[in-house]
């Protein structure tokens, strides 16, 4: 116990000069957005606390060291991609018009809280680092397979979709391609897919079971808050009509086959 706590305290600190520094740099760009790709290459970060700090395991300790930083920086360089000499995203230029002159004291314990949810989210790739069993379990490989998946699907979906924005013709449409056929936010069924596959990993180290809190957070951020809600009010406002057409027909998160339009 005395161990997780300090690399715990290990990675918090290492995420408190992240996330500070990044509040400074979003000070002088007025672009709090960069705080989305932070948020996904903290956990490599963390990642690489925790695979240095712990004598583990070595095979278990690089193949999640590997899982995390894959997955992790993808993510991350896509967003920067998408964030960088653009406007700041609605969401954090809505937050601000509603913190008025607060808004940078407000800003920085926003990022403080992202800064602690990554930290939470961590649990698993702890966990599987201090196992020090010499051999891989069934349920880590299933793991695995299911993290396969997941990096894939939302692979596969940011890239069509943004080869569907690059195509001047399809400007204020609903994208309605590839996997955005069955499902209306694949990209974030198959990000939730890799935090289920973190916590099936787990299940194969002491204490594994706790880290079923990260799939769950995970869950509701995604259909309850910054995810699947947000999203859909602003592309209501819009598209209007063309995506009120398409929320009928097609699945809101589990790619699945279309619905009868006149179903409602």
């Amino acid at each position: 116990m005395d161990q997780f706590l300090s690399l715990v305290f290990a990675g918090g600190f290492l995420l408190l000069i992240i996330f500070t520094v990044t509040w400074v740099w979003q000070l002088k760009t007025k672009n709090a957005a960069i705080v989305d790709t932070i948020w996904s290459a903290s956990f490599p970060m963390l990642a690489m606390i925790y695979f240095v700090l712990i004598d583990g395991y070595a095979p278990r300790q690089l193949l999640i060291l590997f899982m995390v930083v894959i997955w992790g920086m993808r993510l991350a360089l896509y967003l920067f991609n998408r964030t960088i000499d653009q406007p700041e995203d609605a969401r954090y230029t809505a937050l601000r018009r509603e913190w008025g002159v607060n808004q940078n004291i407000l800003m920085l314990r926003f990022f403080y809280f992202q800064a602690a949810l990554a930290l939470i989210l961590s649990t698993p790739f702890l966990l599987i680092n201090l196992n020090t069993d010499t051999s891989l379990k069934f349920v880590e490989w299933l793991g695995v397979a299911i993290w396969v998946v997941g990096v894939l699907g939302e692979s596969l979906a940011d890239h069509q979709l943004k080869a569907f924005k690059a195509k001047t013709e399809n400007k204020g449409k609903v994208c309605d391609d590839g996997l955005w056929y069955y499902s209306r936010h694949p990209n974030y069924f198959f990000e939730w897919l890799i935090w289920v596959a973190y916590f099936v990993m787990a299940l194969g180290s002491a204490w594994g079971f706790v880290s079923l809190i990260c799939p769950m957070l995970m869950l509701y951020f995604l259909l309850k808050v910054t995810g699947i809600r947000y999203t859909e009010t602003h592309l209501i406002k819009s598209r209007g009509q063309a995506y009120e057409d398409y929320q009928r027909t097609t699945s809101p998160f589990v790619p699945w086959f279309k619905r009868n339009k006149s179903l409602r």
